[in-house]
């Protein structure tokens, strides 16, 4: 296990709980824009942090939050790309202006921010790369290049291509071909990543090994937001957890919501989510033994 990466930084301030109004929304291929008129929190946000919605109403059966990562933050307001899937995103991608919402953030640790002027490769797969484009104003204002790649499986399931665009290069890459060129986000992070000092990601699991392992390779750090379900998204109910490598070089159980969502991409043990390794700290006390 390389130790390219550090962990990513706490965030600087403490979330809030809010009741906040849908101020736009619009739709964006496969997924829905939300813009929500959340002063409290955009202030507090940094890049790479997400929100946890209760949906459903105040009447609603749906106990748990729905965490989504933040695509935006300024002038009070805060931005968020819902893909609906289960009840609960179908739920919130079906707000309209005006609708209340309770939402907790931000949440999670940000984006660490390299050297000033550090030429950075950002890796979007689906919806999300929305949650890259407050990093990518962020490096830009630093002095840094900016490349990204937005990948999907086809082209309405692409994500903020136009708003990375205004901030940098932008190569777009689809499984169909039905926009930009056919194949795998892997295919262009193969041709960018030697020329760049730092690369981040976010999007499916698949997707963050792959690329992690590809900046590994070339000697580059990389960060990740993963994708864990986030049931409560304060670290309470240890749904979101997955082994990641410490400083010390011994495995512990991290809890994505808290520890991350971003980890470095080198620190993540991708192959062994969603399982018990034999050597995670704790691991003999639960009777697991080496093979």
């Amino acid at each position: 296990m390389s130790s390219l990466t550090t962990p990513a930084p706490r965030a600087a301030h403490r979330p809030v709980q809010r009741i906040v109004e849908v101020a736009r929304r619009r739709p964006v291929g496969a997924y829905v824009e939300l813009v929500l008129a959340a002063p409290e929190i955009a202030e507090r946000t940094e890049p790479g942090q997400f929100v946890a919605f209760a949906v459903g109403g105040g009447t609603s059966a749906h106990l748990l939050r729905r965490s989504i990562a933040i695509a935006g933050a300024g002038n009070g307001e805060v931005t968020v790309v819902v893909a609906p899937h289960g009840p609960g995103s179908t739920w919130l991608a079906g707000l309209r202006v005006g609708d209340p919402v309770d939402v907790v953030g931000p949440l999670g640790r940000p984006y660490p921010v390299p050297a000033p002027g550090t030429p950075a490769l950002l890796v979007g797969g689906g919806y999300g790369a929305a949650a890259l484009v407050g990093l990518a104003a962020h490096l830009r204002e630093a002095g840094s290049t900016v490349t990204a790649v937005c990948g999907a499986a086809s082209a309405d399931r692409l994500s903020s291509v136009d708003e990375l665009g205004a901030l940098g290069e932008v190569v777009v890459t689809t499984d169909d071909g039905s926009a930009g060129r056919q194949g795998w986000v892997t295919d262009a992070v193969a041709d960018l990543v030697g020329r760049v000092g730092v690369v981040y990601a976010c999007g499916p699991m698949g997707m963050l090994r792959a690329v992690a392992e590809q900046a590994t390779a070339a000697g580059v750090p990389s960060y990740v937001a993963v994708e864990e379900s986030m049931a409560c998204g304060i670290g309470v109910c240890m749904t979101c957890v997955l082994p990641v490598v410490g400083e010390d070089g011994r495995t512990r159980f991290a809890r994505s919501c808290t520890e991350g969502p971003v980890f470095g991409g080198d620190r993540v043990r991708f192959a062994d989510v969603g399982t018990l390794p034999w050597d995670v700290v704790g691991a003999d006390a639960m009777g697991v033994v080496a093979p």
